[in-house]
């Protein structure tokens, strides 16, 4: 006869081997983004200070921010979220990023958990695997404070997961679960309109889900959920002067001058740059041709992936709402993939500066599991030996491919990882210069765009900059209160690269006293120049 312990004991769920090497490999993933956070890497920049000066500011109850100092489409959901830990610890870099690594674990157990609902648990484990890797463009979209896409990967997760839980009859507290799918949404949209596709997508979903449900009191509770989420953003619109709400800001943004550039380059950009640097395949700095075999190859994927779960659907003919709803969720991954491409290349940032704004496509790796399916299906028949001699041909090509996109993620990661000198000088550069700035007595000071923020974030606003360009003009000053506080100080410094066009030009107006004017100078900043901290005799501000 057991006793209850033993029967409590037998009761407990345990992992089977997938989900175990799973664990190990998330546990891994995790591991190394808290050691690249507490490093200070990737090395931090003026834009993330502004999220981290917001933060300071919630901390303190001094601000409620919606968007973004300086704009109205950026949500400011990772400054809330790092606020708390701000005002227990202090600014700095790894306690700001802390937040985004819980917000990546949470993405990674998703990931795993909608993967192996919607496909098969080794190949769950596989996916998880390819998501613990990261290159620098990859951690830099995970780890940094910049905005929307930390947060919004694991709400659209957990949306697709909701919708295919109802379905499924496995969610106990349907309504509740409907009311959290529209929060989720409403957050998520508030966050980054980058998710617009993803969140139509995981929509449609949730309405061939539960579509009798949400004629009831679910609908109800989902658009209020949405609208809970969503409410920041649409009373900042509603208050906004003409021309500064979120739509005509967007816009103006996205824009550039003159003619758009041809298709092809925009494909070219689009797919051979920014598909492979967003996948973890590249180098921050680009990449080489060999390694654009993966941009071509995505759009294929996606037709096959599309064709694959049609397939399916039709099978399942008559068959309940909870048994078909599986291809349809992997058609939502597709419908999500192939939208936000569409978007991407559409767009002429994808010539302009294919580098930079491949962060765009970091949303990608929702539809990760839908996109290597094909090639997984194709490798496993081959090896089981189900299929003829053109399946068998077909498996190997896509084994070949599987192995050779991890064989450059593990590459690109392990090169990454061999090269943490440059971007840890450059943060252990960025201290030093806050270091000698605070040192001088100086509170207010002039210096360019990407210096100020992060001063100012640095010396946890002891020493307050106000941003100047290169002609000493006034320059993008995200946070209005500090360029009214430097402007309103006697004597302010002038902190500036040596070498700069601030620089010479100060140097003119300051004539035979500029090198008494110097306070400090930190060499061997960002390895090109260094900086030179002003202190003129009386205000310099030539644009008044």
């Amino acid at each position: 006869m057991s006793t209850p312990g033993q029967q409590h004991r037998a009761a407990r769920p345990r992992l089977d081997r997938p989900a175990f090497v799973a664990l190990l490999l998330g546990l891994a993933a995790v591991a190394y983004r808290l050691v690249l956070t507490a490093l200070t890497v990737p090395p931090s920049n003026s834009d993330e200070a502004t999220f981290g000066l917001a933060a300071l500011h919630i901390a303190a109850g001094r601000e409620h921010p919606v968007f973004l100092y300086g704009q109205h489409y950026m949500g400011m959901i990772e400054s809330y979220l790092a606020a708390p830990l701000v005002a227990l610890v202090g600014p700095s870099w790894p306690v700001l990023r802390l937040p985004l690594v819980a917000l990546y674990a949470i993405f990674l157990w998703l990931a795993y958990r909608l993967t192996r609902r919607l496909f098969s648990p080794w190949f769950a484990v596989g996916v998880v695997g390819l998501l613990a890797l990261g290159t620098e463009r990859v951690v830099r979209d995970q780890l940094t404070v910049v905005g929307g896409r930390p947060e919004v990967k694991p709400a659209v997760l957990a949306m697709l997961l909701i919708a295919v839980g109802l379905a499924e009859g496995r969610v106990r507290r349907r309504r509740a679960a409907v009311g959290l799918a529209g929060l989720l949404a409403g957050l998520a949209l508030w966050s980054d309109w980058l998710i617009l596709p993803y969140l139509a997508a995981a929509g449609l979903l949730l309405l061939y889900a539960a579509r009798r449900e949400l004629l009831g009191w679910s609908g109800a509770l989902l658009v209020a959920g949405f609208a809970v989420g969503v409410g920041p953003m649409v009373r900042d619109n509603l208050i906004a002067p003409p021309g500064k709400d979120s739509w005509s800001v967007f816009r103006e943004v996205s824009a550039v001058d003159g003619p758009p550039p041809p298709w092809s380059e925009r494909l070219g950009g689009g797919l051979l740059e920014g598909v492979p640097l967003a996948s973890g395949l590249c180098p921050v700095t680009g990449c080489a041709r060999w390694q654009e075999w993966f941009g071509l190859l995505y759009p294929v994927l996606l037709v096959v992936a599309a064709a694959l779960a049609l397939v399916a659907y039709r099978r399942g003919a008559g068959a309940p709402t909870g048994v078909r709803v599986r291809p349809v969720a992997q058609l939502a991954l597709v419908a999500g993939a192939a939208l936000t491409l569409l978007a991407y290349v559409r767009s002429p940032l994808t010539v302009t500066d294919p580098l930079g704004n491949a962060r765009y496509l970091s949303v990608l790796q929702i539809s990760l599991p839908a996109v290597l399916w094909p090639l997984w299906v194709a490798a496993v028949a081959c090896w089981r030996g189900t299929v003829g001699v053109a399946g068998r041909l077909a498996g190997a090509a896509a084994t070949a491919v599987l192995a050779g996109l991890v064989a450059t993620s593990v590459v690109a990661t392990g090169l990454f990882v061999t090269a943490l000198d440059a971007p840890r000088a450059d943060e252990r550069q960025a201290r030093e210069l806050a270091d000698a700035v605070r040192g001088t007595g100086l509170r207010e000071v002039y210096g360019d765009y990407w210096t100020c923020n992060r001063l100012t974030f640095n010396t946890g606003e002891e020493v307050v900059c106000a941003v100047l360009d290169g002609g000493l003009r006034p320059g993008q000053n995200r946070y209005r209160p500090y360029w009214r506080q430097v402007g309103g100080a006697e004597r302010p410094g002038y902190v500036l690269p040596v070498g700069s066009g601030a620089e010479r030009r100060l140097r003119r107006l300051l004539g035979d006293g500029a090198d008494a004017a110097i306070l400090v100078e930190v060499a061997g900043y960002d390895e090109v120049a260094g900086y030179r901290v002003y202190h003129p005799p009386t205000a310099v501000r030539p644009w008044r």
